[in-house]
């Protein structure tokens, strides 16, 4: 086996054919400018060339093809809507979209890799930065020679970020920062990671850490059922002293830290009609080619049944998605109506996977198909960047006016 660029050794590829198909019943490429639809094709031949011989054995493995970064960020995965010149795509929002569709179509934990690097590094950089962080980091992140993680979420504060314990303490130019962050993607490789923590004014600030940085390391999450290509850990910071050049200047507050996850939330959206589509090609094909009491079980009308209203909750998704594109675009989206998206369609995906798994019977369950892993996948999309409960309360205060979480 030879070694790639990266010093990393990729597991052999299986031969295995990757045969999807899009599915649009509705017709919606109609609705797609020329570059999406180049955009989404050229992803979607990289996950079938580079991802789905090699996906099953690394998942098996518990292990994230750390080689495929650098691709990711070859075929423009890593701020596909941030300006070029900061190391982004120049795209906008529903190229953003449909990018972060076919990434998890071929793997949560692929597209995981690309919307943290994108969304929760990249974009808080970009937003709120200065400009010689901008220029020192972005470009780097965007050629992949650099990994990001997001450092919010905590041990006993997940759902509640606002009642964050990691803080910062004034030391002349610089602040000593001391804290842990949990379940952060990407963090036992990352080179950087963007923080967020209280001051002694109890006031949240942003900002990058890198990982030489005495007191800062980033021990690994094991024993994951979930999410099993992507690597997760820890973040530990004991009296890491930051300099305060390395402080977001341009916010102050949860807004920062928000923002960051409206715009994570809004991939996933996409992504989730990704593992979706996957789930029900897979499922239409067998159903045509698997016999029984004499012809394809398709012909079954429980089968039509469950395929039709599989097909009927991706139409559905894909309208959401495309409506919150073009609101995006012209930078209306709200995060309600991101949360409503998120919740639903990553809902929708999970329960597809699950009828997909019946469909396969007891090949359902095997890694011949790629139903299991979708749908183990997905139980923790289904919670993270705000649970499902999390995004429904967000739109019941939306809709309401009043605060469940008060």
């Amino acid at each position: 086996m030879k070694e790639n660029g990266t010093g990393a050794h990729p597991i052999e590829k299986k031969a295995k054919e990757d045969r999807f198909q899009g599915h649009d019943y509705y017709a919606l490429d109609e609705l797609l400018a020329e570059d999406h639809l180049l955009a989404r094709d050229a992803v979607r031949d990289w996950v079938k060339q580079e991802v789905t011989p090699i996906i099953e054995a690394y998942a098996e493995r518990a292990e994230c093809p750390v080689h495929l970064f650098k691709g990711l960020a070859e075929i423009g995965a890593f701020g596909p809507s941030l300006p070029v010149e900061y190391g982004g795509g120049g795209m906008d929002e529903m190229a953003y979209g449909v990018i972060m569709q076919e990434l998890e179509r071929g793997d949560s934990g692929i597209r995981s890799m690309a919307s943290v690097q994108g969304s929760l590094v990249m974009f808080p950089i970009y937003k709120f930065g200065s400009e010689a962080q901008r220029r020192k980091y972005l470009p780097k992140l965007g050629s992949g020679d650099l990994i990001g993680c997001f450092g919010l979420t905590e041990p006993d504060h997940g759902s509640n970020p606002s009642g964050m314990t990691t803080h910062v303490k004034d030391d002349g130019d610089a602040y000593i920062l001391n804290g842990a962050k949990m379940w952060i993607t990407n963090s036992p490789l990352a080179d950087i990671a963007v923080v967020w923590a209280k001051d002694e004014q109890g006031i949240v600030r942003g900002m990058i850490v890198e990982k030489d940085m005495p007191g800062f390391s980033a021990p690994e999450i094991k024993g994951k059922w979930s999410l099993r290509a992507s690597i997760t850990g820890e973040l530990v910071f004991e009296d890491v002293r930051v300099p305060k050049s390395q402080v977001l200047p341009n916010v102050q507050g949860m807004k920062g830290p928000l923002s960051c996850l409206s715009k994570a939330r809004y991939g996933i959206a996409w992504g989730a009609i990704g593992a979706a589509m996957d789930c029900y090609d897979s499922a239409l094909r067998y159903s045509l080619e698997r016999q029984q009491f004499g012809r394809p079980i398709g012909q079954f009308q429980l089968t039509q049944k469950k395929l039709a209203e599989m097909i009927t909750e991706i139409t559905k998704a894909q309208l959401l998605t495309w409506r919150l594109g073009s609101l995006a675009n012209q930078d209306k989206a709200t995060p309600g109506q991101i949360s409503m998206a998120k919740r639903n369609n990553v809902f929708m995906a999970l329960e597809i996977a699950r009828e997909a798994r019946q469909i396969h019977g007891g090949m359902g369950i095997t890694n011949e198909y790629p139903i299991m892993r979708h749908l183990m996948n997905l139980e923790t999309v289904l919670t993270y960047e705000g649970t499902h409960d999390i995004h429904l309360l967000i739109t019941g205060y939306d809709v309401t006016g009043l605060n469940a979480f008060e």
